[in-house]
């Protein structure tokens, strides 16, 4: 089936070559342009790509991923060099969002205002998962057909203002889906496993996994871990179980998408999944 895959791919990069590309079409960009929003690149083998003043991975068949973040500017430079030396310089449109606020309640005071010896911790975690997100594999699982790690009702959705025991705190990242316990939190595509780690103060039991060129999922609040660092997971494998580990009122799983440090919105991946979803 691997052999087929390849071949396939092969086939298709042979007619998107010989058509588009050879007719002056050098450059081809799908997915959303809207603030987090994930676009993935098709161009010649052998071409440089800078996005925002960036150097973006381009794989030997000219695939690439760019992401835009929750608070993207409307206007972003994507620049093209080809093998010929010929430079296209591209000015993306990035739709604008208005976001919700969400209110949450009842959250333990520590975990909504830390002590000093707490932030030291918290400091320490984040720098871990920030290493774990900074991966740039070759791998390029991103460009599968996306699919909800569990389903169940979305209590909190991408990018908005979160309002904690009364408190601003910073805006949500990812999407928040309500589940029994225990629940199976499954691969929403292949990738490998870059971070799996038991209790961290904000985010619990905690896997993050790496889909190739910056692109990467994390999985929040489990009750129990089924992976390990470094394995290799295949779409739909169990990852672990939802839980209400660290900070959280209740058992749900938080899924994020990131591009490096730039966050996703999940929704946009794989927007037909779910079949509930909350008024709030």
């Amino acid at each position: 089936m691997r052999r087929l895959w390849w071949l396939a791919k092969l086939v298709l990069l042979l007619l998107f070559t010989s058509s588009g590309l050879a007719a002056g079409g050098r450059l081809e960009l799908k997915g959303q342009f809207v603030q987090g929003g994930m676009l993935i690149g098709r161009t010649m083998p052998g071409t440089q790509v800078r996005f925002d003043g960036r150097d973006v991975r381009v794989a030997r068949d000219g695939e690439f991923v760019i992401g835009f973040g929750r608070d993207e500017h409307e206007h972003i430079l994507l620049e093209v060099r080809y093998p010929d030396a010929r430079v296209s310089r591209r000015r993306l449109t990035v739709r604008q969002r208005r976001y919700r606020v969400q209110r949450i309640s009842g959250l333990p005071a520590q975990q909504v205002t830390p002590s000093e010896a707490e932030l030291v911790r918290i400091r320490r975690e984040a720098a871990q998962i920030r290493r774990a997100r900074s991966a740039d594999s070759t791998r390029t699982d991103f460009d599968g057909t996306w699919s909800w790690p569990v389903n169940g009702t979305i209590t909190g959705v991408y990018g908005s203002q979160r309002i904690l025991n009364g408190k601003p705190r910073s805006p949500h990242t990812g999407v928040d889906i309500a589940a029994p316990a225990g629940t199976p939190v499954r691969a929403p595509v292949d990738g490998v496993v870059r971070f799996a780690e038991q209790g961290l103060f904000f985010s619990g039991r905690t896997v993050i996994l790496d889909h190739g060129h910056g692109i990467s999922t994390t999985y929040v609040h489990l009750r129990r871990i089924l992976v390990h660092t470094g394995q290799t997971v295949q779409k739909g494998q169990s990852l672990g179980e939802v839980g209400a580990s660290g900070r959280a009122t209740g058992p749900h799983l938080h899924w994020g998408v990131n591009w490096f440090d730039r966050r996703l919105d999940p929704s946009l991946l794989a927007p037909n999944m779910v079949k509930t979803r909350s008024k709030r």
